[in-house]
């Protein structure tokens, strides 16, 4: 008992760290800078201007969620979960706690790229801990549930770009347009490196009438696991062994430089490998 206490405590402390670098990123350089990177904070930005700074941004993301939260409660049924109520509420209430903390910067390349990596730093960490923060999200569920042949993730897009639209039509600058549009690059990359993995490797898949002998020589010479997969080339109707070899990406040359000299006819096929475990990778 007291180690799931320990756990959930350990949570929540994360969601609520990372929400509050969200926030940060906010209040440090999005905001400031006029930057509306999609979202509820981007149509809250714009709120926050418009209402010459009476509507806190936090305030309104909060205003904005609830009501998307029941419509989709009674429109497709969604079980959120506590911790995606909570981050959603954390969220809006450390955006306004945060909110006088000075602007780090002005340079709108500055602010758009520190902005989105620390969003995006933020947001990897709630999701990594099965939480959301609202937003956009849930309405484009919504509409995905009456226009199925468009995914949630295009509705997602076409709704955040209409977010950055309506944000350069209300400033009258396009150019925080083209700022957001990197803002919301900057985040997604960092979400993926978190959630995917950075430690990017690399697989192939090699067809080879030698691959008994390049099989052995990968596993002496590189001390690296080769694969044997049954295969049958369709056009010949002959069988061969196709390797597949999972390398870090400083060796790829050493592996194709190894094949070459093997089998200069041999057919190799280089693909990105995001996450491995097992022996010689993390675990």
């Amino acid at each position: 008992m007291t180690r799931k206490i320990f756990r959930i405590i350990y949570e929540y402390a994360a969601i609520t760290f990372g929400s509050l670098l969200v926030a940060l990123s906010l209040n440090l350089f999005l905001v400031p800078n006029k930057i509306a990177a999609g979202g509820f904070s981007g149509i809250a930005t714009v709120v926050y201007y418009v209402s010459h700074y009476k509507l806190p941004v936090g305030m309104t993301m909060l205003a904005l969620n609830i009501p998307a939260f029941i419509l989709g409660v009674r429109t497709i049924g969604v079980d959120f979960g506590v911790k995606s109520v909570y981050g959603t509420v954390i969220l809006s209430v450390l955006t306004d706690i945060t909110r006088f903390v000075p602007c780090i910067t002005y340079d709108k390349l500055l602010a758009s790229v520190f902005g989105g990596a620390l969003m995006g730093i933020g947001l990897a960490i709630v999701l990594l801990f099965g939480a959301t923060t609202g937003g956009t999200e849930m309405l484009a569920k919504i509409i995905h549930k009456f226009i199925s042949f468009i995914s949630v993730g295009q509705i997602l897009l076409g709704l955040d770009v209409a977010v950055i639209v309506l944000a350069s039509i209300v400033f009258k600058n396009y150019e925080l347009g083209l700022w957001a549009v990197l803002t919301l690059f900057a985040c997604s990359k960092l979400i993926d490196a978190i959630l995917e993995g950075v430690n990017f490797a690399k697989a192939l898949i090699i067809i080879s009438d030698k691959s008994d002998i390049i099989a052995e020589k990968i596993l002496k010479e590189l001390d690296r696991g080769v694969t044997g997969l049954h295969g049958i080339g369709m056009w010949t109707k002959t069988e061969k062994n196709v390797l597949l070899c999972v390398v870090k990406r400083h060796e790829v040359s050493c592996v194709k430089n190894l094949v070459k000299s093997i089998d200069q006819r041999a057919f190799v096929i280089l693909t990105d490998v995001r996450e491995v475990l097992g022996e010689g990778f993390s675990v």
